[in-house]
């Protein structure tokens, strides 16, 4: 990948296909974990992404999620889809391909990546109480491709 640059209002960056492809298959994960939350209480990344409003508090939490998951979670299954939409055509090339960033667009990347990030922290065992990883150093790889791509958009956005 190529650092995303700004024209205009539009950011862009250049992806190769099997990137493109992996960062389209990891939204496309975050967005089926969130949309499916049968395994709320038990997933680490589930609770990652839609944690409690107030820990210690079970049932305060209940009831603030009854109003609120469902809204939260479409939104970011929302999002997760718009990042897999604007890598397809870029994951399906057999070149390096440029993928251009309306705002929202940029916006919804901006979210999901952070969702993405959150997840595969949770799953790599980062937490509070841990001083660092442990898990799959592939994973870990991924974990820090995916900070360059998210310092790179910020950076452009902000621009």
């Amino acid at each position: 990948m190529r650092a995303f640059t700004r024209t205009g209002h539009t950011v862009s960056a250049k992806f190769e296909p099997e990137e493109a492809d992996t960062l389209a298959i990891l939204a496309g994960q975050v967005a089926t974990l969130v949309a499916d939350r049968s395994e709320y209480a038990s997933d680490p990344a589930v609770l990652r992404l839609l944690p409690d409003a107030y820990p210690g508090d079970d049932e305060a939490s209940a009831e603030f999620r009854r109003f609120t998951a469902d809204d939260l979670a479409g939104r970011k299954v929302a999002n997760a889809t718009a990042v897999a939409d604007s890598l397809a055509e870029a994951a399906r090339a057999d070149k390096a391909t440029t993928v251009k960033l309306d705002p929202p667009t940029a916006q919804a990347w901006l979210r999901t990546l952070t969702d993405i990030r959150l997840t595969i922290a949770a799953r790599l065992g980062f937490d509070d109480e841990k001083a660092g990883p442990t898990g799959d150093p592939l994973l870990l790889d991924v974990y820090d491709w995916l900070g360059f791509v998210q310092e790179s958009l910020v950076s452009a956005v902000s621009d």
